[in-house]
This record gives structure tokens, C-alpha cells and sequence, in this order.
């Protein structure tokens, strides 16, 4: 489960940053995960209890922003949403895609004290 990995890297540069600020502790971390992102959101919320104590971030809520894929057919130009990276282009059939948005996962903000 490398969403147990990632959770705890995130909790890392959260207090990081939460440190460099003087901060004394962390409220809220919110993250932005795409769908084609590979991570599994559920996982991460799981992960995230435990990967917290004993760090600022301790009892802090985890907001979780899903954002969907999108893709542009290389061929004709069709935009489309996108739930895998295996697509077919609806308009000309085409395999060639390029995706712009859904592979992303990063921290947007975080809530402090």
C-alpha cells in the first residue's frame, strides 16, 4: 500500500512547513488527488491517524479534493473526461491521447494554529 508512504510524506512537509511558520499545530491538511493519479483516497484517510501521532498534524482533519481526468485526442482534438488511461477516441477512434488533467496529487493548504 504505497498510500501509507505517501500519507506519511505528506504529513512530513506539512509540518515542515507548520514549523517554519512557528506554528503549534495543524487543524487541517487539505490535498488535491486525481483520478488517474493511481492513489487511493480511501487508503489515505486510513493511513492518515496513523501517520499523524506524535506530529503537529495530530488530530488534524484530512480534506480530500478528487479532481476527474481529462484528456485531448492528439488526432482531432476531442476533449473528453477520463476514468482510465486506456481510452479510445469517441469521435475518430483514435488511441492517441494526451492527458492534461487527473495525474496530479498535492498539498493545497493547510488550516494552522
Amino acid at each position: 500500500m504505497h498510500e501509507l508512504s505517501l500519507t506519511r510524506h505528506l504529513v512530513e512537509i506539512a509540518e515542515a512547513h507548520a514549523r517554519r511558520e512557528n506554528c503549534r499545530e495543524i487543524t487541517s491538511i487539505t490535498v488535491e488527488i486525481g483520478a488517474l493519479s493511481g492513489v487511493i483516497p480511501e487508503a489515505m484517510e486510513f493511513a492518515f491517524d496513523v501517520c499523524t501521532q506524535g506530529t503537529l498534524a495530530q488530530g488534524a482533519k484530512l480534506i480530500l479534493r478528487r479532481i476527474p481526468g481529462r484528456g485531448r485526442c492528439l488526432e482531432c482534438g476531442l476533449e473528453s473526461n477520463l476514468e482510465t488511461l486506456t481510452w479510445t477516441c469517441s469521435s475518430c477512434g483514435s488511441f492517441a491521447l494526451e492527458t492534461f488533467q487527473g495525474k496530479e496529487m498535492r498539498l493545497v493548504e493547510l488550516e494552522v494554529n
